[in-house]
């Protein structure tokens, strides 16, 4: 296991970025000609004692979309916002009381389009722990975190196939009752991959 600190996180972010879509070949044939949505998420790290975790939330059945699914606190870019970082921040301070001056914006992954034609710019920041949030309790059911050691480790993993595509989708075996499958794996599988904590 390699030692993480920020500096280092921020260096292979950096070194990895590369402007322009990320998808897969059968994604893309599928969303070809659709207009995509502007989306950002904020993907938070902290750090409890000497292990490094991500923190997410489970989706409310009362939201519109993505009813009861694991996700980053995140959403759709509202008109006006000209970079990824103020849809993220915004977005966590709406659904979880995350101040935006709380946040150690260590940079970004490249953007991840989705199977339900979002395109998602990925910010990756430091928050301190432990901290008072103010969840949403319309859109936010749970607030948790996962290990990146434990998120890391192959055998936690698997994969899927779509009934309606035929397309593999990556999903992780429950943790602490949590089902992280979707999206919102692969964007934690990608990150880990940058990090050096998983193969590529």
């Amino acid at each position: 296991m390699i030692s993480l600190n920020e500096h280092l996180i921020s260096q292979r972010l950096a070194a990895a970025y590369r402007p322009g879509l990320q998808t897969t070949d059968g994604y893309a044939r599928l969303l070809q000609g659709k207009n995509l949505i502007c989306a950002a998420v904020l993907m938070p790290l902290v750090q409890i004692g000497a292990d490094w975790h991500l923190l997410f939330t489970r989706r409310t059945e009362r939201v519109d979309q993505h009813k009861g699914q694991v996700s980053f606190p995140g959403g759709a870019c509202d008109p006006g916002e000209t970079t990824p970082e103020q849809t993220a921040l915004r977005e966590a301070e709406e659904e979880i009381g995350l101040r935006p001056s709380d946040v150690r914006l260590l940079g970004r992954m490249n953007t991840l389009v989705t199977i339900t034609g979002y395109q998602v710019a990925q910010v990756v920041g430091l928050i301190p722990w432990p901290y008072v949030f103010r969840v949403s309790t319309y859109e936010v059911e749970r607030l948790f975190t996962m290990p990146l050691d434990w998120l890391a480790r192959r055998e936690n993993r698997w994969e899927f196939y779509r009934p309606d595509s035929g397309l593999p989708v990556l999903a992780y075996h429950p943790y602490d009752g949590e089902l992280l499958w979707g999206a919102t794996a692969r964007m934690a599988l990608d990150f880990l991959k940058v990090i050096g904590l998983a193969d590529g």
